[in-house]
């Protein structure tokens, strides 16, 4: 069984999808919004769904919301979903016809009517542009699709260069190297993005082009007042966030790490860097961080990936992210299923190598909880134990254990469906529904009944559980090492 590969290479581990521990995000698009497209990405793996509100109507996005709830139903899964706001962003408008550029064309982005326009002239969404970009500026298209420089600026035209040659379509995201826009962090759009998220009960929202921990905060009170229990994520896709970056992690409930847009805005070089320090804060803070944008790009057109591309999923999980993310891949790609088998793939690869590693790094501050989830993760590695069972209700003491790292999976068993769905997104965390009894021991004795009955563990199996009991009129947390 894949829950037993712990101490060594040898045991030639089944490709077990439910067992794998770094979490894997799809965005769901044309190519696999329909029921039996979702229960496929479901069965080859997806443990949460992205709705991009850059794309799609509310009544289509609200399809694929039923019927993601309708497989949790039907199948007993707990597949999350994530709503993407569009966030502050500039793009171009609509094009009649591809625009084909070489190298040296001028090309004029305008804020005038799209009836007023030329041959290569192409209207852009926000009329502030013009005053936000200078001479010799370096603009973005479709995160470096298309590179411009500013060579002439009027009251209603940007006029460019073009550094390279390649094709305009519409719609395509804009950014001015190194500034950030002034539009508002959250959007009117946005707003209405975040009420339709309240009203379907998503389980996430990553809010776009966060620049200050204020912003989170805000809508964090928004949402109280809603009695909407949703987490927020902070996408880091500008400069104007890195400066903020403690503060941010501190006011989110998780981190996306958006490097398309960051690329645009800081040199490529500094991506890596910057991904590398925000995975370390978030894994000090114990708050998930997910890496996103063109980790498997070449496979929206290609039924294979680069090597490069295979070792940036590498790279991400051995830092310890808590979820990797497909973008075009399944949303508009030709081989969305492929692609998810591939990273899928990879993570349990990379997982079995890393389980070879039985040390327990994390710092934990002196708190009574934390200092026990470290001590069920050090035991459950020197005891090679399938896994460690965890009976909570808010998540908390299983959040803090996948924080630690343990070698073997996280079982969580918690009495709330939301709950477990937002559990999917933390790293080694496998979470089911159960109601508990009033009798701590009954309820661990079902959740083991529930993992025997689903053939994760068998008997015989040395498992850490970590629970609950009732002493003194409060509940204490125990760790206790069990034969099954």
């Amino acid at each position: 069984m894949a829950s037993k590969t712990l101490a060594t290479e040898d045991n030639n581990p089944t490709n077990n999808t439910t067992m794998r521990k770094t979490k894997i995000i799809c965005t769901i698009g044309p190519r696999t919004s329909s029921f039996d497209m979702l229960k496929k990405l479901c069965d080859k793996g997806m443990n949460i769904a992205r709705l991009n509100m850059s794309h799609g109507s509310h009544e289509w996005h609200r399809g694929v919301i039923r019927s993601i709830k309708r497989i949790n139903k039907k199948f007993g899964g707990s597949i999350a979903i994530m709503l993407d706001t569009k966030g502050p962003e500039v793009r171009t408008g609509d094009v009649k016809r591809d625009i084909a550029l070489a190298e040296g064309d001028i090309l004029t982005l305008t804020v005038r009517r799209q009836a007023e326009l030329e041959p290569h002239c192409v209207e852009v969404s926000y009329d502030g542009f013009v005053n936000e970009v200078s001479v010799d500026d370096i603009v973005l298209v479709d995160g470096g699709m298309l590179s411009l420089k500013v060579k002439e600026i009027t009251r209603t035209d940007v006029r460019c260069e073009c550094l390279d040659s390649g094709i305009l379509t519409s719609r395509r995201h804009i950014n001015i190297r190194g500034k950030s826009s002034d539009l508002p962090s959250i959007t009117d759009k946005d707003w209405q993005d975040i009420n339709f998220a309240i009203e379907n009960n998503v389980d996430f929202i990553a809010l776009s082009f966060i620049r200050k921990a204020a912003t989170i905060t805000e809508l964090k009170l928004y949402l109280q007042e809603h009695k909407a229990p949703i987490d927020l994520l902070a996408k880091i896709e500008s400069a104007e966030a890195i400066p903020h970056l403690d503060a941010i992690i501190g006011a989110a409930d998780g981190i996306m790490i958006a490097r398309g847009d960051l690329g645009a805005e800081l040199p490529y070089e500094e991506v890596p860097l910057l991904q590398d320090e925000i995975i370390k804060k978030c894994r000090s803070a114990g708050k998930p961080v997910v890496v996103a944008t063109h980790m498997l790009e070449s496979m929206i057109v290609n039924p294979t990936p680069t090597r490069a591309e295979v070792t940036d999923i590498t790279h991400a999980v051995q830092h310890g992210a808590d979820a990797i993310m497909l973008s075009g891949e399944t949303a508009t790609g030709k081989y969305p299923f492929k692609a998810i088998e591939i990273m899928n793939a990879v993570a349990c690869r990379i997982e079995q190598h890393m389980a070879l590693d039985q040390t327990v790094r994390v710092q934990v501050s002196g708190k009574s909880k934390e200092e026990i989830a470290r001590s069920a993760a050090i035991l459950n590695n020197n005891l090679h134990a399938v896994g460690t069972l965890v009976i909570t209700r808010r998540g908390l003491m299983a959040v803090l254990l996948s924080r630690c790292r343990p070698s073997a999976p996280i079982f969580a068993f918690t009495n709330t469906t939301h709950v477990r769905r937002r559990l999917g997104l933390y790293w080694g965390i496998h979470a089911f529904r159960l109601n508990f009894s009033n009798d701590p021991e009954v309820s661990i004795q079902r959740s083991l009944e529930q993992l025997l009955q689903r053939n994760i563990v068998k008997q015989g199996d040395r498992i850490i559980v970590l629970s609950d009991i009732l002493a003194g009129g409060k509940f204490i947390e125990t760790v206790q090492v069990r034969i099954i």
